[in-house]
């Protein structure tokens, strides 16, 4: 491997850690790279599962230093999470992920006008609109970790809206208990792939380097920003990964 080719991955890893810790889709950018480099599609989703571990473990670190995280409400609808991602990461293994393209960029659309339009309920903490009960939440985030174990991208957008929309927590709270919630499941959405034989260990983790220095920055600009700019990121993330994906 060229020099030149090393410094493309790890770039791509810091610019995804640092979107995929601020708001998401960072995927959006990794994915296409691995199988640029000569990937198979399965094989690029299952490598890109490195950096992810590796970039959430980073930004953990820095959201526990800020204590911002809430390990209790994670252990509490992580556990579905796993299920769901253990399935859908199972289903991946099989299924080419192209056909799901314009529905996930149809769900980032609405999405985006949804942030768009209720501010609120996305700045500032319980704004009207207490949790819903136990039993739905965990409904609602075993359906995003079955997402999130089929193709990880974009799944960061759908746990700030469940967390957020379905548990009650302001966007910045969200994203951190987000990142921890993808790094709760990752592991065994990753031996899935690991089982299967379609991970890529060499470039996953020259990727996996960037993405610790991008998740790093990502979980310090988060908090030093406010809810406020982080809202307007996601918006603009919303809108290019939602157009990426329609445009193929």
């Amino acid at each position: 491997m060229e020099w030149y080719e090393v410094l493309i991955l790890v770039g791509a890893g810091i610019i995804a850690g640092f979107i995929n810790t601020l708001a998401g889709s960072g995927s959006l950018l990794t994915l296409p790279l691995f199988m640029a480099f000569g990937l198979s599609a399965p094989v690029a989703n299952g490598t890109n599962r490195i950096g992810i571990l590796f970039q959430s473990l980073v930004a953990i670190i820095s959201f526990k230093k800020q204590d911002l995280l809430d390990f209790s409400t994670a252990l509490k609808i992580g556990i579905p999470s796993v299920m769901g991602s253990l399935i859908g990461a199972m289903i991946a293994v099989d299924v080419n992920e192209d056909a799901m393209k314009t529905a996930i960029a149809i769900l980032l659309i609405f999405m985006f006008f949804l942030i768009l339009l209720k501010p609120s309920r996305w700045i500032n903490s319980h704004a009207g609109s207490p949790p819903l009960p136990l039993w739905v939440q965990i409904i609602v985030f075993f359906i995003v970790g079955l997402y999130g174990g089929f193709i990880q991208a974009g799944v960061g957008f759908f746990l700030l809206a469940a967390l957020v929309l379905a548990s009650g927590f302001d966007l910045i709270k969200a994203n951190a208990l987000k990142v921890l919630m993808v790094f709760i499941y990752t592991p065994f959405s990753l031996t899935v792939f690991i089982v299967n034989h379609q991970v890529d260990y060499k470039l996953g983790f020259i990727v996996a380097a960037g993405s610790m220095l991008g998740a790093w920055i990502g979980a310090r600009m988060s908090v030093k920003w406010g809810p406020a700019v982080v809202r307007f990121i996601l918006l603009a993330v919303l809108l290019v990964a939602s157009v990426k994906l329609l445009m193929g």
